[in-house]
């Protein structure tokens, strides 16, 4: 079993690769499982600024799909070891069985879902910084034994190299493509209070089909769309996670925006289209570590980008402009203007 020292450089290590985010929680969970034992796992991406979750690599001990919904629902409902509670609470690192008390009851989610999974105890960690929150890992232990404080120590060291390495692997993402972003066509799903869909527009199947690839095993419905609608649901139970959207990697240059609305009394609704451009730049800027200021200058560039001299920003004058974008070239690792918009915009 590998020492938390030799965990923790070897974290540090995948942090600074150069790989997707699949990838890089592939290699963090194999690192992981020799050192702190576990069951079942959900690693999940986050939206960065409405903490909703987007795209999960998980083992969920052999939860029916039907229950898929519910699950994701009692996650948003429950407070006790949530994501987005840890990271207001400035906790990177807690477990379940240490949020209650030593009674998992309390926890609605376990009483209702994971209880019938065999879980013993659950361990998660949050993974965010000053730009956002960038996902979580739920580790889930069928044993009857609890993780002990060591343990979630250990987890709480690797938070910070592993909110480094989602996040440099979310600014790889953004790179310059021809075409438009897909699907061409706004598309929507309606969901019963139960996050089970009740029907979709003409679109949606398209839709659906490039959030959820063929080749993954997974539901109908993505998980992204579920999500969205739980945290609609947390917030008018006035348990909130954060704004009821999200934007989703589709792949090479592609982010659509996922959103819940309320329909009526009963049915939530789903909107699926590709993210604006102010969307993307809020992403991209989180991404690469933008100052305010920073951001603010790119923006001014993205509305100008057909002028040779982009208005002043704020009363900057125009040397201290370039001096924000020769800065925030150096961030993104590009070299002119025309690049730095190509892979932010995601145009040619």
């Amino acid at each position: 079993m590998p020492s938390a020292r030799d965990l923790l450089d070897r974290v540090e290590r995948h942090s600074r690769a150069e790989q997707t985010a699949k990838r890089l929680r592939e290699v963090v969970l194999a690192d992981l499982r020799a050192a702190v034992s576990f069951d079942g796992h959900v690693f999940m991406l986050t939206d960065p600024a409405t903490r909703v979750g987007t795209s999960p690599l998980a083992d969920l001990l052999g939860l029916p799909w039907a229950r898929l919904p519910e699950l994701i629902r009692l996650r948003y409902l429950t407070e006790f070891t949530r994501w987005s509670d840890l990271l207001d609470r400035s906790t990177a690192a807690t477990s379940l069985r240490t949020a209650t008390g030593g009674d998992p009851a309390r926890s609605r989610v376990w009483r209702e879902v994971l209880r019938d999974l065999g879980v013993f105890d659950t361990a998660t960690v949050v993974f965010g910084d000053r730009y956002g929150c960038w996902g979580f890992l739920e580790l889930l232990r069928k044993t009857p034994r609890a993780f002990d404080p060591s343990q979630l120590t250990t987890l709480a060291a690797l938070a910070a190299p592993i909110t480094r390495g989602l996040r440099a692997a979310l600014g790889r993402t953004f790179v310059a493509e021809a075409g438009g972003l897909v699907p061409a066509e706004p598309a929507a799903v309606a969901l019963g209070p139960d996050l089970r869909m009740r029907g979709q527009t003409p679109a949606a199947a398209a839709a659906l089909l490039r959030l959820n690839p063929p080749q993954e095993a997974m539901p109908p419905i993505p998980n992204a769309v579920y999500n969205a609608g739980a945290a609609l649901l947390a917030a008018e139970h006035g348990t909130p996670v954060g704004p009821s959207r999200s934007r989703v990697h589709l792949g090479g240059a592609r982010w659509l925006t996922v959103r819940a609305d309320r329909l009526g009394a009963e049915d939530i609704t789903v909107s699926m289209a590709p993210s604006t451009p102010a969307e993307r730049l809020d992403l991209f800027g989180r991404a690469h570590a933008l100052t305010p200021r920073e951001n603010e200058v790119l923006a001014l560039l993205a509305t100008d980008r057909e002028s040779p001299r982009p208005a002043s920003v704020s009363g900057l004058p125009e040397h201290a402009i370039n001096d924000h974008v020769k800065a925030i070239l150096a961030k993104c690792g590009v070299h002119t203007r025309q690049g730095l918009l190509s892979r932010a915009l995601g145009i040619s």
